[in-house]
């Protein structure tokens, strides 16, 4: 459900953010799984999900994750924190164009504010949450092959 009330920080029933605070979870226990996919059959997920690690650090945003039972089937899961019923990295498609919804605001920054400094990049070389944002960036170069039958 769309929440159209300027005073709501949210803008829909889709965020988990007030039902993650109820169930506990806190910066020191905020994770999330990536998925893994076969590069043969699906190179574009497989793509959005390259990283160096499985487990990544989750963070807090307008939409800070994705309710499972929100989420249409024909959306790829990407990542998710499956004890919460979440979903933290979703992709899919919309008439002749892909999306690709990251929850969270800053990977390096936990609960990021409106008005704060930046985060500076350098000192984050490593970080498993920008690079599935760098991923987005250059997955536009991916094509799906056509398969043999």
């Amino acid at each position: 459900m769309l929440k159209t009330n300027p005073r709501e920080y949210e803008f829909s029933d889709i965020d988990t953010y007030f039902t993650r605070e109820m169930r506990g979870v806190t910066e020191d226990n905020d994770y999330f799984s990536l998925f893994d996919f076969s590069a043969k059959w699906d190179p574009i997920p497989t793509m959005l999900c390259q990283n160096h690690t499985q487990l990544v650090k989750g963070f807090m945003g307008q939409t800070t994750a994705f309710a499972d039972d929100r989420i249409k089937t024909t959306v790829l899961r990407l990542g998710e924190n499956k004890i919460n019923g979440e979903s933290r990295y979703i992709h899919g498609t919309k008439g002749k164009g892909m999306f690709t919804f990251y929850g969270g605001h800053d990977p390096e920054d936990y609960q990021h504010f409106v008005g704060e400094s930046p985060t500076v990049l350098d000192l984050h070389p490593n970080s498993p949450g920008y690079r599935l944002i760098l991923n987005n960036v250059l997955f536009p170069a991916a094509r799906k092959k056509k398969q043999k039958t």
